[in-house]
């Protein structure tokens, strides 16, 4: 039985969503239905879906049971996903824009299933402290389209998985085919999202360093931006750089510029959100 779904459109930096409003629970998506609403021709066309519930509404909300709010979010293709630093960054400024939250008033903290994540205004827009992260040391070889060979690539999990790989000039970058999943080895259990970046030169300008990314997402493909791929590529490259690599860094994406610094053992991303319109669709 067909019925009527208000939606959002909203984006961080090219990164877009479909924001469904379901504060009580009571809208259940099969993964189908999420793929038809992110369709670029045949529905909304949409990087994934925020569906915007309490936290009391769902059962994986248990474990964040200290924020009123979680966001649930779902990759195109329906599957479910741990954390989105645009999309977490969107969701914000949806609670803020209806008035279910006051980000003036008080941090904002909000649900994922990455834990309790909070977000506050600066000047890019909205800032949310990502969490603590970890670099591996151990090489995953990534096979690309475009590569003469396939690259070493870091393992880095800022409460979700990713996989950066260093290239040496913007033509490599720009070279690569990402509308072919890249192959990683080895292939980590649950996937992972891959980001290509190319250090600026020189690497740090008044204590800023400075990247170029681009990234596929798992159950998505190449987006303009990935929040966390953005987080996850800085810390890649300070990692590579050593002890005198700084704490703030400013990464350029097909759909922007975004900012991510370190403090205390967390990291943190910073960038706009944007709602772009509301309408109403008739799924099946």
């Amino acid at each position: 039985m067909a019925h009527t779904l208000a939606f959002t459109k909203g984006h961080g930096t090219g990164n877009d969503f479909v924001i469904i409003a379901d504060p009580d629970g009571d809208i259940d998506l099969g993964d189908d239905q999420v793929a038809a609403l992110c369709d670029r021709r045949f529905g909304i066309g949409a990087d994934g879906t925020l569906r915007v519930v309490r936290s009391a509404a769902i059962a994986e909300g248990a474990a964040t049971a200290e924020a009123e709010w979680f966001m649930d979010y779902r990759n195109a293709d329906g599957s479910a996903a741990e954390m989105c630093g645009n999309g977490i960054r969107v969701f914000a400024r949806y609670l803020t824009d209806a008035g279910l939250a006051d980000i003036d008033a008080a941090p904002l903290r909000i649900g994922t299933r990455a834990g309790v994540k909070t977000v506050t205004r600066s000047d890019l827009g909205f800032e949310v402290d990502v969490g603590a992260f970890r670099v591996d040391d151990e090489d995953v070889l990534v096979r690309a389209r475009g590569l003469d060979v396939s690259r070493p690539g870091a393992g880095v999990d800022v409460g979700n998985p990713h996989v950066v790989v260093a290239l040496g000039s913007i033509s490599e970058l720009e070279g690569i085919d990402l509308t072919v999943q890249p192959v990683l080895n080895p292939q980590p259990r649950h996937g992972a999202n891959i980001e290509f970046v190319v250090p600026a030169d020189p690497l740090v300008r008044g204590g800023v360093g400075s990247i170029r990314m681009r990234v596929f997402e798992r159950g998505v493909g190449e987006t303009l931006s990935c929040g966390t791929g953005v987080a996850a590529s800085a810390l890649a490259v300070r990692h590579w750089a050593g002890a005198a690599a700084p704490d703030r860094w400013s990464v350029e994406v097909p759909g922007g510029t975004l900012g991510v610094r370190v403090d205390d053992g967390h990291v943190f991303l910073s960038g706009p959100a944007t709602l772009v319109y509301s309408g109403e669709i008739t799924l099946a």
